[in-house]
């Protein structure tokens, strides 16, 4: 194992307590309803599990009834999910393993209840949600690595950096019931085997079914991460567009990579079909979509909402991605920049672009693996003109910069429904340091009393 990645491993050890067996917010509700509804009840029906996590934060979750359990889908008549069960399906392991353990424990007369709700089952999705993006984390070296050709310690630097200095976090340890982690590790294993076509031209249709598999598991866990097939699609174009291109096998590797793709999208279609009366999204999402993406510059820089304000070092990425295709204008990189760009304007195109009480903006962590690449070759160049200590420091400082976001998020010593300019930035220097101390014991020692009463 090398030095990079044992870094990597041990950083992972050390965020481990910050993970939070907790289901709160409608998103995880729904996530997790479909996990427990498929694997204790068979269906899709999750009148059950929504009133379940209702009755324990009537007061908290006051919107969530009026939208989840006092409506239903007008095709079917069903609650209300919109949530794709991608996610359920890479938690499962987890939380039949889980099952079975409190079953063996209840035989010996352990007073935990097997009914899917009770801790151990959180924690097995919790923990799962940490390990799948830190899986995912490690291919994005791996990527830069063997692939984007970086060195140490620029490699293990850049996925320090996005991991801590934006809200891959928060995604993956305090609110992992999201489907956020899940995501980034589809993604980043998406964009790995991609690049591994990439560095040989001549590989063979299989080789892109399976990357149509990871294509698929990625809508599978989020529809919007499926843009991400952009790259090997497109590659596949600009092999066939080249002179003597081989049109006719990029057409046979393109029908391999839809194949796998719609192989393993298929199941989401006949749940559509079960809980929409179609076979697609909930209309309810659909009508929320204005695809000439209004939303375009809001979403990166609006001053309360934008990707750029939460997460200052993802303008660094940008900015490098666009100097790494002017420096190498290699079609995967080409390719890179074109699906984070296809990400930004779907998130434009969504009525409810801005996110709203969201830690940051949440819909960008997937797209971690192409950030990767223009961090990454900020980093190589301070390194080599400036040194070590500068880009350590550059990162360091927009790590700071994200905890203590965290810490105002979590201690509500911010607005969190937006960023208020300048208290926000403001309360990074007076009141964080000094609620800080009070705040991590409680958080390790009685993280109810803790969100309850504050710091």
């Amino acid at each position: 194992m090398s030095a990079g990645r044992r870094t990597l491993g041990w950083l992972f050890v050390l965020t481990l307590p910050l993970v939070t067996p907790r289901i709160r917010a409608a998103d995880e509700i729904e996530y997790y309803s479909s996990l427990r509804s498929l694997v204790f009840d068979g269906d899709l029906a999750f009148g059950n599990e929504y009133q379940y996590f209702y009755a324990r934060d009537p007061q908290g979750l006051q919107g969530f009834k009026q939208t989840f359990l006092d409506q239903r889908e007008p095709g079917s008549g069903r609650h209300i999910n919109f949530a794709p069960l991608g996610a359920a399906l890479l938690w499962a392991p987890f939380f039949i393993t889980a099952h079975a353990a409190v079953l063996v424990a209840r035989g010996f007369g352990a007073g935990v209840l097997a009914d899917g709700f009770s801790w151990p089952y959180l924690a097995a999705v919790s923990f799962a949600s940490a390990l799948y993006a830190f899986l995912g984390l490690l291919l994005i070296h791996d990527a830069l690595r063997r692939h984007g050709r970086f060195a140490e310690p620029v490699a293990t630097w850049t996925v320090a950096g996005l991991w801590l200095a934006t809200p891959v976090l928060y995604y993956m340890t305090i609110a992992p019931g999201f489907g956020r982690a899940p995501s980034l590790f589809a993604v980043s294993l998406l964009v790995w085997l991609f690049l591994r076509l990439a560095g040989h031209p001549r590989a063979q249709a299989r080789d892109y079914f399976f990357v149509g598999l990871a294509g698929g598991l990625a809508g599978f866990v989020r529809e919007q991460d499926v843009l991400f097939l952009l790259l090997p699609a497109g590659y596949l174009a600009w092999q066939a567009l080249q002179p003597g291109g081989a049109w006719r096998a990029s057409l046979t590797r393109a029908l391999a990579l839809a194949g796998g793709m719609a192989l393993v999208l298929s199941p989401q279609f006949v749940a559509y079909r079960t809980l929409t009366g179609a076979w697609g999204p909930s209309r309810l999402v659909t009508r929320k979509m204005s695809f000439t993406s209004p939303h375009f510059f809001e979403v990166l820089f609006d001053p309360g909402h934008g990707l750029f304000l939460w997460s200052p070092i993802l303008l660094v990425c940008v900015v490098g991605l666009g100097l790494l295709a002017r420096r190498r204008p290699e079609p995967a990189v080409w390719l890179l920049s074109g699906g984070l760009l296809l990400q930004m304007w779907i998130n434009g195109s969504i009525e409810s672009w801005h996110m709203a009480g969201a830690f940051g903006a949440r819909r960008f962590v997937a797209a971690t693996p192409v950030f990767a690449w223009g961090l990454a070759s900020v980093l190589a160049v301070l390194v080599e003109r400036a040194g070590k200590l500068a880009a350590a420091t550059l990162v360091a400082i927009f790590i700071w910069w994200n905890l203590s976001l965290m810490a105002q998020f979590g201690l509500k010593l911010m607005d969190r429904q937006q960023l208020d300019w300048p208290r926000v930035a403001i309360n990074q220097f007076t009141e964080v340091p000094r609620h800080l101390g009070r705040a991590a014991w409680l958080f390790l020692s009685d993280r109810e009393r803790l969100a309850k009463e504050g710091p």
